[in-house]
């Protein structure tokens, strides 16, 4: 029915507003419906918190006896921080649930579903499931796959320029576009660059948004992504910007010097050393003695990462792309040009042919000030 998409369109505007709130938990949303009236709604807003559901349900009162239930996410079934939302829909007594998609995580996976039918309640799936989807690809994919959702950004003139070829870059675009990039870190679980940007640029790879711009209250804290730096030879300085501020930095390097680890780890970063890459890992040419970055995001994935976002040069970018690791690129492109001596947008190394070329998706392109913002995805069309 309309009203029924109108209801779940509605669940959908209310699970987005936990866009940088809730990692590593689903971005959740319910509203409550009895006789046409919306009697309860609710958004999971962070981590340990009250789910959607649950919200719902508190603000409804005795009104939710015999409500339809319009929630983004299958409600869940197990216990975890907090009591299982299914117990919580069947003894409010709700006639009907209306479900955007099945939960992937494997604790939850149509058994709420069950529980609810079970109980005597009307369930009906998948309205507007795709837009339900968007809300959390990286919890899905983690889920699903054991990876987190990785989005690399980048910046670049219109002729695909990154930095000038003494590695002066600043500023390649505008205040609008920066302030985008905020944004992207803030919804992130993790931020992670090379050691080659490190020790070029410095960079803090902070959130630096207000927190009211967060949807944060007043004295919350602005919740800072992991920044991960990829160092396989453990280069990072210990007077490094990102090691004096707020939130934790992880360091994944090949070979651990023992000195070098224990002057990073008092500056106060988590040192892991991983096997080196393979070339056969799809990582490039060069890839053995680096860092094996198929590795390295697993281990994210259970550090319960949902979102990557790859902040680094055209030789890290381009690997993770290579090994098949990248779901989206943002690419902001700036009116200028920077010549034909300026450093290209990203290395990738053995692509001879067109037959090698890398197929991408255009999914969405907006103006940012006077920049261009391009969001790609890989495309499966054959070349």
């Amino acid at each position: 029915m309309a009203s029924d998409h109108a209801l779940m369109a509605r669940a959908i505007r209310l699970a987005e507003r936990g866009r940088y709130t809730t990692e590593p938990n689903p971005r959740v949303g319910c509203v409550l419906v009895r006789a046409g009236e919306v009697v309860g709604e609710g958004w999971h807003q962070r981590a340990g918190g009250p789910h959607a559901e649950r919200l719902a349900l508190d603000q409804a009162g005795e009104r939710a006896r015999g409500a339809d239930a319009y929630v983004t996410l299958e409600p869940c079934c197990h216990h975890g921080r907090t009591t299982p939302c299914t117990d919580a829909l069947i003894a409010a007594g709700v006639a009907r649930v209306v479900i955007a998609m099945i939960d992937p995580n494997p604790c939850v996976s149509g058994r709420g579903v069950a529980q609810l039918r079970a109980a005597g309640i009307g369930v009906d799936e998948g309205l507007l499931e795709t837009r339900a989807a968007a809300l959390n690809p990286g919890f899905i994919k983690r889920m699903r796959e054991g990876r987190p959702f990785c989005r690399v950004k980048l910046a670049a003139s219109l002729d695909g320029r990154t930095a000038m070829a003494s590695g002066e870059s600043r500023w390649i675009t505008s205040d609008a576009a920066r302030a985008d990039v905020q944004r992207l870190r803030a919804r992130s679980s993790a931020i992670v660059t090379g050691s080659g940007t490190l020790l070029a640029d410095d960079p803090s790879l902070n959130v630096r948004l207000p927190a009211e711009t967060l949807g944060l209250g007043p004295g919350e804290a602005v919740r800072q992504p992991l920044r991960v730096v990829v160092d396989s030879r453990l280069r990072t300085p210990p007077r490094a910007r990102m090691l004096a501020l707020a939130g934790e930095v992880l360091i994944a390097c090949v070979r651990a010097d023992p000195l070098r680890r224990a002057a990073l780890e008092a500056a106060g970063a988590e040192v892991m050393a991983l096997s080196p890459a393979t070339a056969a890992a799809g990582q490039g040419q060069d890839a053995p003695g680096r860092v094996d970055l198929v590795a390295l995001f697993a281990e994210l994935a259970r550090r319960e990462v949902n979102e990557v976002l790859v902040e680094a040069g055209p030789t890290l970018a381009g690997a993770a792309l290579q090994a098949g690791l990248v779901d989206e690129l943002v690419l902001y492109l700036a009116p200028h040009l920077m010549g034909d001596f300026a450093r290209g947008l990203l290395r990738l190394p053995g692509l001879a042919e067109m037959r090698q070329r890398i197929p991408l998706e255009l999914t969405d392109l907006r103006h940012l000030g006077p920049d261009l913002r391009l969001t790609l995805r890989a495309s499966r069309a054959e070349r």
